[in-house]
């Protein structure tokens, strides 16, 4: 992921920001006696993830489901797959594997939510049901010159989104978080929609840390930036992970990505590790068949 990539990141303060002062109040209000937690990559790759896979890997898709428990499915933004493509994908991967795809960009950054799109969000529907129940949360990421003047847009694909579908909404647009007015409304609406606020940890837009949680899940998009801070940021989130846990959330999706993406799968084992320890968990750490668990290319 390039978005928000710059070229000295140790100039950056990757300090977590604490959480806004709504988040303790969604938790309260939907306190969950059950957690899970999902972590991925945004892709499967081979290419992307040189070095991940064993020598003589044929199937990607079929050996990242057995390392990983999900995917961020970022390939569904770029077309419209067929419902046999998502029938193949769901054959392909184990009982407890879960997709998140992305919405198709002909609905966020084409027709950017005007009704036009409805006729995409309806072909969509119809080929990521194939999924059954491996479909996660889908999200829709809007381009980051959506501002909120076209926040009746917003408003009208949310209010008809199926509800039986769970929903994450990405906004760039920083109008979107540094006016309150508008900040508030937006909060409002996920929480009476029950859509998820995600939250993007990326260098150069530290706005998009805005630690607003509007129900019972996080669906947290981290960017590395390739260098040895990456590790300590994580350490910061399995902390942020742990209160949060014990604040009653339900679900953790979260999603590792790099301007390399050859260190997503190394960045997310090493995550995964720490929170099996802190929460006595035991989530699968990923098999990596060239360095140590611990290993880095720093």
């Amino acid at each position: 992921m390039q978005f928000g990539k710059v070229t000295h990141p140790e100039k950056i303060d990757f300090v977590l920001p604490k959480d806004h002062s709504g988040t303790a109040n969604v938790l309260a209000k939907n306190k969950s006696n059950q957690f899970k937690l999902h972590v991925g990559c945004a892709k499967w790759n081979k290419q992307d993830l040189k070095g991940f896979y064993p020598k003589g890997t044929k199937d990607e898709l079929r050996y990242y489901s057995k390392q990983f428990n999900a995917i961020e499915l970022n390939a569904t933004f770029y077309r419209i797959f067929p419902p046999e493509q998502f029938q193949k994908w769901y054959d392909k991967t184990p009982d407890n594997f879960k997709f998140f795809p992305k919405l198709v960009q002909n609905i966020s950054h084409f027709e950017r939510l005007k009704p036009e799109a409805q006729i995409y969000v309806d072909n969509y529907i119809n080929s990521a049901i194939k999924l059954k129940e491996k479909l996660g949360t889908t999200f829709l990421q809007m381009h980051s010159n959506f501002a909120p003047k076209d926040f009746n847009r917003l408003i009208h694909f949310i209010e008809n989104w199926p509800k039986e579908l769970a929903l994450a909404v990405e906004l760039r647009h920083t109008d979107w978080y540094n006016d309150s007015t508008i900040s508030a409304e937006l909060y409002q609406l996920f929480e009476e929609n029950n859509i998820s606020n995600i939250i993007t940890d990326t260098a150069g837009r530290r706005d998009l840390l805005h630690m607003r949680l509007t129900n019972s899940e996080a669906f947290v998009r981290y960017v590395g930036a390739n260098h040895s801070s990456d590790y300590t940021r994580l350490d910061d989130w399995v902390s942020r992970i742990i209160e949060w846990k014990h604040q009653g959330i339900a679900a953790i999706h979260f999603f590792v990505h790099q301007n390399l993406e050859v260190e997503s799968p190394l960045l997310s084992a090493y995550l995964i590790k720490k929170l099996n320890n802190e929460l006595k968990l035991d989530l699968k750490i990923p098999d990596d068949p060239n360095r140590t668990i611990q290993g880095s290319l720093f």
